[in-house]
C-alpha cells in the first residue's frame, strides 16, 4: 500500500535520540551502514540487529511504524533472496527438482541479505524519523563548512536534499488520494496483467506530474518573496552545540564499528561457510 511509505517522515517525539545533535545521528547512521555491510558473520550482524532493536526502543517510534516502513522494500528483498538461492550451492543440498537446487548455503546466504537489507533501510528511516528536515539541513551543512574553501556550495545540495526528503510524504499523500478518487471512479489498479496494470498508472502520474510541478512553483516562489540567496549571510535561529550526551553517542558509535571488527576477527571462521561473501 502507499500509505505504508514513512521515508521522510518526521515524528517528533521526545527521546535521547531525539535530542541529539543532527551530526551525531549522522555520523552514526553513517558508521552503522558501514558496519552492516562489513558483518560477515551471523553473529556481527546479530550484533547490528540487537543494536537496531535498542535505538528504537530509546527512540519511543512505535515498532507498528518502523515494521510497516520495510513493508515498500519487501518486494527487494525477496528478490535478493530467492537469487541467493538460486545461486549459491555451498553447504549441504536439501531441494532438487528440474534445474533448481536448493542448499543449506544458499537458505543461510538468503537470511544473511534479508537481514541485512532491513537493518540498513531501519536505521536509515529512524534518521528521518527523529531528525527535523531543519535540523537536518543545518547538520549537513556544519559537516560540510570546510569544502566551501574549495568553491563547494554544499548548502544547495543540502537544501535540495531536505527539501526532497521534506516533500516524499506529501507526494505520498497525494499520490494516494489520485488513487482514491480514481478507484471511486471505477479503476481498478489490482487485476490484470503487467500491461493493464501500468496502464491503469497513467490516470495518476499525469495529475501527480501536474501537482508536483505546481508545488515547486509554489515554493519557489515563496522562498523569492522571502529573500533567499541561497546560503551567503545564513544564520540559524537555533545554532547546533554539542554536549555531553552527544560526546557519549560518539563513544558508543565509536564502539560499535570496533565491535563488529572484533567478531569478524572472531567468529568469521566458525560462520564463513554461511556467510555471504564466503559463498561468493
Amino acid at each position: 500500500m502507499i500509505k505504508d511509505i514513512t521515508i521522510g517522515q518526521y515524528f517528533p517525539f521526545d527521546s535521547f535520540v531525539h535530542r541529539l545533535d543532527p551530526r551525531t545521528k549522522l555520523l552514526f547512521t553513517v558508521v552503522y551502514i558501514v558496519a552492516a555491510f562489513v558483518s560477515n558473520n551471523f553473529v556481527s550482524l546479530l550484533f547490528c540487529f540487537i543494536i537496531a532493536c535498542v535505538v528504537v526502543a530509546i527512540s519511543k517510534i512505535p515498532l507498528k511504524t518502523v515494521i510497516k516502513g520495510l513493508r515498500p522494500i519487501l518486494l527487494i528483498v525477496i528478490i535478493t533472496s530467492l537469487l541467493q538461492i538460486a545461486y549459491i550451492k555451498t553447504g549441504v543440498p536439501l531441494i532438487s527438482f528440474w534445474k533448481i537446487n536448493i542448499t543449506s548455503g544458499g537458505l543461510l546466504s538468503a537470511l544473511f541479505m534479508a537481514l541485512r537489507i532491513s537493518l540498513l533501510i531501519i536505521m536509515s528511516t529512524m534518521l528521518t524519523y527523529t531528525t527535523s528536515p531543519t535540523s537536518l539541513t543545518n547538520g549537513l551543512e556544519r559537516i560540510f563548512a570546510p569544502f566551501k574553501k574549495i568553491g563547494i556550495d554544499f548548502h544547495t545540495i543540502t537544501m535540495i536534499m531536505t527539501i526532497a526528503l521534506r516533500f516524499i510524504p506529501t507526494l505520498i499523500e497525494e499520490t494516494d488520494k489520485i488513487m482514491s478518487a480514481q478507484k471511486s471512479r471505477g479503476a481498478n489498479f489490482e487485476n490484470g496483467n503487467i500491461v493493464k496494470r501500468a496502464k491503469a498508472l497513467v490516470p495518476i502520474f499525469i495529475p501527480l506530474l501536474f501537482n508536483s510541478i505546481r508545488r515547486a512553483y509554489e515554493l519557489a516562489n515563496a522562498m523569492t518573496c522571502r529573500c533567499y540567496n541561497g546560503g551567503k549571510g545564513k544564520t540559524t535561529m537555533n545554532p547546533l552545540k554539542m554536549s555531553g550526551r552527544d560526546y557519549f553517542a560518539v563513544i558508543l558509535t565509536l564502539a560499535v564499528i570496533g565491535g563488529i571488527i572484533v567478531l569478524n576477527i572472531f567468529c568469521g571462521e566458525y560462520n564463513a561457510e554461511f556467510t555471504f561473501n564466503a559463498a561468493v
